[in-house]
C-alpha cells in the first residue's frame, strides 16, 4: 500500500518541479494554491482544500483578495492565511512596479491591470485617488474613503485640498463596484464632473475616473463623461 505522506511528498515535488522549469503558467489555478498551502501545512493533503477554497471564493483573485477573517472563516490557520496574503501583496507589488516611475498615461493597461487585481474582489466599495505630477507619474497613490461616494462635495473639497497640498499636476479618480459591474452610477458621473469643474481653476487636471468590477472596468473619459 501506498504510504500517502510519501505520495504526497513525491505529488508537490512533481508540481514543484514543474513550477522552477517551465515557470508559473505550468501549474492550474488549484495546483498553485494547493502547493502555497502545502508550504503553510505541510503534513495535510492541499489538493481538496485548494479546489473547496477555489469554489467557494469565486476564482483565484478572489480568494488571494479575500482578507484575513473570511480565509478564516473558511476553516484556515494564520500560517496559511498568511500564505495565501503574501502571494497577493508580491502579486499587487509586481504589477504596481510596471506603473511607478513611468507616465501613467503611457502605462495604461498596466495601472488597469494593477487596480483590477487590487479592488475588483472587495466586497465594500473603496475610493482612492492617484496624483500625477506634471509628467503624468504616479506620486501618491491613496485610499480617501470606504463604503458609499454618495456625499460628492464633501470628497471633491478633500480630495482638491489633497491635490494642492501634494502639488498634483492632474488626479485619476478609482472605485470599484463590489456589485461587479463597472457601469458608472449617476453618482459617480455627478462627482467626477464636480471634481473636474473644481480642479481647472486650479490647474489640476481631472484625468478619469475608473469604475473597476469583477466583470471589468469602466473609463469616464472613454465614454464622454467627462
Amino acid at each position: 500500500m501506498t504510504d500517502p505522506a510519501t505520495d504526497a511528498s513525491g505529488h508537490r515535488a512533481r508540481l514543484r518541479k514543474r513550477l522552477i522549469e517551465q515557470g508559473p503558467e505550468a501549474l492550474l489555478d488549484h495546483e498553485l494554491v494547493e502547493y502555497l498551502l502545502a508550504l503553510a501545512i505541510p503534513r495535510r493533503d492541499t489538493k481538496p482544500l485548494a479546489r473547496a477554497l477555489l469554489a467557494e471564493h469565486g476564482g483565484l483573485g478572489a480568494l488571494l483578495a479575500a482578507d484575513g477573517e473570511t480565509l478564516a472563516r473558511s476553516g484556515l490557520g494564520e500560517g496559511a492565511v498568511a500564505a495565501l496574503k503574501i502571494a497577493e501583496a508580491a502579486a499587487l507589488r509586481l504589477l504596481r512596479s510596471k506603473v511607478s516611475d513611468r507616465p501613467v498615461l503611457a502605462s495604461w493597461q498596466a495601472l488597469i491591470d494593477y487596480l483590477q487585481a487590487d479592488m475588483a474582489h472587495r466586497l465594500i466599495e473603496r475610493v482612492r485617488v492617484l496624483h500625477l505630477n506634471s509628467r503624468n507619474i504616479l506620486i501618491r497613490d491613496e485610499l480617501v474613503a470606504e463604503g458609499s461616494i454618495d456625499q460628492a462635495a464633501v470628497y471633491v473639497r478633500e480630495i482638491i485640498r489633497r491635490a494642492i497640498d501634494l502639488g498634483s499636476a492632474a488626479i485619476i479618480l478609482v472605485h470599484n463596484h463590489p456589485s461587479g459591474d463597472p457601469s458608472p452610477s449617476r453618482q459617480d458621473i455627478t462627482l467626477t464632473r464636480e471634481l473636474a469643474q473644481a480642479g481647472k481653476p486650479l490647474g489640476i487636471t481631472v484625468h478619469d475616473h475608473i469604475v473597476i468590477g469583477q466583470t471589468g472596468h469602466a473609463s469616464m473619459r472613454a465614454l464622454g463623461l467627462l
